[in-house]
């Protein structure tokens, strides 16, 4: 593609149909293997800029001249659709023309799609899109005044002698914003770790319905996805590592990516690991380190011939 970027494909005629192309090609390889489940991970990136290229704009955040592209990844690390924006812009501005035309590619062809994002897209609009389209998600939410006085019984520091290992407690409520038109489910995770005096806290609005733990892990996979890919890891163990823990919840009731920063849930690097199954912590009010069993990477299949 880059051989023609500065010709005949980059004619206005062609935008859309340069814009459409990679999920173009990611339609063919699940006609081969066609994915149970979708997971889409939107986040911006840095692409710094150097001398005067239109909408070239400094980011006080990334410090530099650039640009702040938009990028929607699956759990296999593909790039399903970009949009190249001015440098200035908010995280998550655009991100309706970016995530809508991937979340229409799907529909009818997987049982369900799930989404993950950080903070900056913790808004009114992208709750109500994914909930008007059934779309699981888990979105970082920034912290307030409010959340914290939800979970200030947790924020206290537990009696007696600090242990040598993370306690990690977890905190399910019901909670409106003012901007919001009806309360949704979030949930709070706290961590006390030895030689810290204050706790690490981090909040999720989701409207999934596994257990809290399942919920703060699944969104702490986020931007793992592509690194994973590139070292071998099969579609369908990544498919069974991201997938399989939300399908066992719901039967009862119902790296970073191509340079993208993965912004985690307390930025715990150890729940990163998409190549392992989900942690294994304990239920709220109870208190331990993660347990996880190791697996080895197995080499990518080759697609047949077509």
């Amino acid at each position: 593609m880059g051989r023609f970027e500065t010709q005949w494909l980059v004619a206005p005629a062609n935008f859309s149909s340069l814009t459409d192309l990679s999920g173009y090609w990611i339609d063919l390889a699940h006609g081969r293997r066609p994915p149970r489940g979708i997971v889409l991970d939107m986040d911006s990136s840095v692409s710094p800029t150097h001398g005067e290229q239109e909408m070239s704009v400094w980011n006080g955040h990334y410090a530099c001249t650039c640009y702040h592209p938009l990028f929607v990844f699956n759990q296999f690390g593909d790039l399903e659709r970009s949009a190249l924006r001015p440098g200035n812009v908010h995280s998550a501005d655009g991100w309706d023309g970016v995530l809508k035309p991937v979340v229409t590619r799907y529909q009818g062809k997987v049982s369900r799609i799930y989404f993950r994002a950080d903070a900056a897209f913790a808004m009114p609009g992208v709750y109500e899109f994914l909930e008007a389209e059934r779309i699981k998600y888990a979105i970082r939410l920034p912290a307030n005044q409010i959340l914290q006085h939800r979970i200030g019984y947790l924020l206290k520091r537990p009696v007696g002698r600090p242990p040598n290992e993370v306690r990690r407690f977890y905190a399910n409520f019901t909670y409106q914003a003012g901007s919001w038109a009806h309360p949704r489910r979030v949930i709070a995770k706290v961590e006390w770790h030895p030689g810290e005096l204050y706790p690490r806290v981090g909040f999720i609005v989701t409207n999934m319905a596994c257990p809290d733990e399942n919920v703060v892990a699944f969104y702490n996979k986020r931007g793992a996805c592509g690194a994973v890919d590139q070292r071998g890891q099969g579609r369908g163990q990544m498919d069974a590592a991201i997938l399989s823990p939300v399908r066992r919840q719901r039967r009862p009731s119902s790296a970073s990516c191509a340079g993208l920063q993965s912004r985690q849930l307390l930025a715990h690097a150890g729940d990163a690991r998409a190549d392992q199954g989900l942690a294994a912590d304990q239920r709220q009010g109870e208190a331990d380190q993660d347990r996880r069993e190791g697996r080895d990477p197995r080499p990518l299949r080759r697609l047949p011939a077509g």
